[in-house]
């Protein structure tokens, strides 16, 4: 950039003996051409004819001294600086040195004011300069130390900035990690029908028989296989909705995964009131209450079950599970649409990180495979019309994708604040790191096209897990087989994390389960991170070439070794995003 287009430093020229220290000065009209100047740190008559002045780059670097005729015209900035504020500095030897993760490298052309540090970050072995832009080729060590080298040459101050340490902070949030996981899904009963129809690439989606779905334009589910009330007792079962049923089962399985006795906080040794739940919903089971207002007008009044009410609410999962396991700290519902299990987990992760509780049941529990809500759907044009065959109905990021598969079921993560879980030497399966909401504000069913609002759900989830995109190693995609949504999510995912992190989508396998969509998404997410392997997407053969992803198809891929986050999406009707952030634990 040439001098006369920068008004800040105003050049002007003057004679050598007109110089004072802490003027910035060209000390010949090449260095003006290349905008390099110094600063004039003191000056020295040499002898009557000449001035001896040391300079040193005004960001910052060594001393160099120059002679000058006192009558020579220089060229110096109207702007003057405080010598005292230039530091001092050398450039870093990189050879023989052992780097590590997390450490820095910068340089700087220090004789421009207006230079920017151009900054390497070591992450995963290899040098980015932008943790973000997973685009770019990082650098080797040999590479990084060869391009200080060549910048050293080139007057750069190059520095070496060691990772720093940790220091103590007796207010910062504390760290959660997941301890137990549960599942009842259309795969079957238990955490272990999920992943090894995952992996197995196995399809729940059935046809729906009954009499009640006569008619409907779809007749296709992801519906549990089991009646869930005959694996509860019956007292309790009765007193259910099957959502809460579903919620049940589920929760006591993570509860039971992380090593606590199923009777309960007291008999686990645990403290009840420090013990939370937190499940997603969005109806819960609206066959109760299309029940009791059948009976009403059948039979009359006196025919309404007095159990309609308290087994309609959303929050009758979140209220069972307390009682089932008599936990008394807290039992939250969220409603976000098809986002709430992830959200319920999110908030879940906060309420341990600042000291409400020590453990937490969460997840999502949903039953809405009724006629009315699956006569909705169709009417929105929102269902798939692929019938049950070889090949999956629900075809997340497929060509010939035309809606999703409505189903049911319960996913729950055992969370706990990481010391509560080393003092009890629980195993560990991974870190709930972090996670992200965000809204589109765009329509009342339809997703943002521009994928934006998704965009920014990812981003926060990232920095709430203090992690960069770099990290990322598996995106588990909410994926509904929408033309529209998957587009949308594929776009945010190229945004923010590039097109090249293997991406599942589990919605082939199950269905959409609604509100246990997140719930079940992330203890399949988990288990990837624990086990180490991505199951594949199954449903459909071509992708859609708009999608520009790195789907996981047809076999199971094991997870990649450099990086250490994992993150499970979901996104609701209404434009609710929630982004769940797991960590990898080495």
């Amino acid at each position: 950039m040439r001098h006369s287009s920068d008004s800040s430093l105003r050049p002007h020229t003057v004679t050598a003996a007109e110089v004072i220290p802490g003027d910035l000065l060209d000390p010949s009209e090449q260095d003006a051409a290349e905008h390099s100047w110094y600063v004039v740190m003191h000056t020295v008559p040499q002898d009557p004819e000449t001035i001896r002045m040391t300079l040193r780059p005004p960001l910052g670097g060594t001393d160099h001294d120059e002679v000058l005729a006192r009558s020579r015209r220089v060229t110096v900035a109207g702007h003057r600086v405080d010598v005292a504020a230039v530091p001092l500095l050398t450039s870093a030897d990189l050879d023989g040195t052992a780097f590590r993760d997390g450490e820095r490298v910068t340089s700087l052309r220090a004789v421009d004011p207006r230079a920017v540090e151009e900054t390497y970050v070591r992450r995963w072995g290899v040098w980015h300069r932008d943790l973000e832009n997973t685009s770019e080729p990082p650098l080797s060590d040999t590479e990084l130390r060869e391009r200080a080298e060549n910048a050293v040459l080139r007057g750069h101050l190059v520095r070496h900035h060691a990772r720093p340490r940790r220091s103590a902070r007796g207010a910062a949030p504390r760290r959660v990690v997941v301890t137990g996981v549960g599942a009842v899904t259309p795969l079957g009963m238990g955490v272990t029908e999920l992943w090894q129809g995952l992996i197995e690439g196995r399809c729940g989606i059935r046809e729906l028989t009954g009499e009640e779905f006569a008619g409907l334009p779809v007749r296709v589910a992801g519906t549990v296989p089991v009646d869930p009330a005959g694996l509860l007792p019956r007292p309790q079962a009765r007193r259910m909705n099957r959502a809460a049923q579903f919620g049940v089962l589920a929760a006591r399985e993570a509860w039971q995964d992380a090593g606590f006795d199923t009777a309960g906080t007291v008999e686990s040794g645990l403290e009840p009131e420090r013990v939370g739940v937190s499940v997603g919903a969005i109806l819960g089971d609206a066959s109760v209450l299309v029940g009791g207002d059948r009976a009403l007008r059948d039979r009359g009044p006196r025919a309404v079950s007095p159990l309609t009410t308290p087994m309609t609410v959303p929050s009758q999962a979140a209220s069972q599970i307390s009682l089932a396991l008599r936990i008394t700290g807290e039992a939250r519902t969220v409603t976000s649409a098809c986002a709430s299990g992830t959200e319920a987990i999110g908030q879940a992760i906060d309420r341990i990180r600042y000291g409400h509780v020590d453990v937490a049941l969460a997840g999502g529990a949903e039953a809405v495979v009724t006629p009315a809500i699956m006569a909705s759907f169709a009417s929105m044009r929102a269902l798939s019309n692929h019938g049950v065959g070889e090949v999956s109905p629900s075809r997340p990021f497929a060509k010939d994708r035309d809606g999703f598969v409505n189903g049911e079921g319960a996913g729950f993560l055992l969370l706990e604040a990481e010391e509560h879980a080393r003092a009890r030497s629980a195993r560990v399966y991974c870190e709930a790191a972090g996670w992200g909401l965000s809204a589109d504000a765009h329509h009342m069913a339809a997703p943002d096209p521009s994928g934006n609002g998704v965009a920014l759900a990812l981003r926060r989830a990232l920095k709430d897990a203090d992690a960069h995109a770099v990290d990322v190693v598996h995106v588990n995609a909410h994926a509904t087989a929408t033309p529209d949504g998957d587009l949308a999510e594929a776009a945010a995912l190229r945004a923010v994390l590039g097109g090249a992190v293997p991406v599942t989508a589990n919605k082939g396998n199950l269905g959409h389960l609604q509100g246990a969509a997140g719930g079940v998404e992330a203890v399949a997410t988990v288990l990837t991170l624990y086990r180490g392997v991505i199951p594949p997407t199954i449903g459909g053969t071509d992708q859609d070439p708009r999608i520009r992803l790195d789907v996981v198809r047809g076999t199971p891929r094991p997870l990649p070794s450099t990086g250490d986050l994992a993150l499970s999406n979901s996104f609701g009707f209404g434009g609710h995003n929630a982004v769940l952030a797991l960590r990898r634990v080495r």
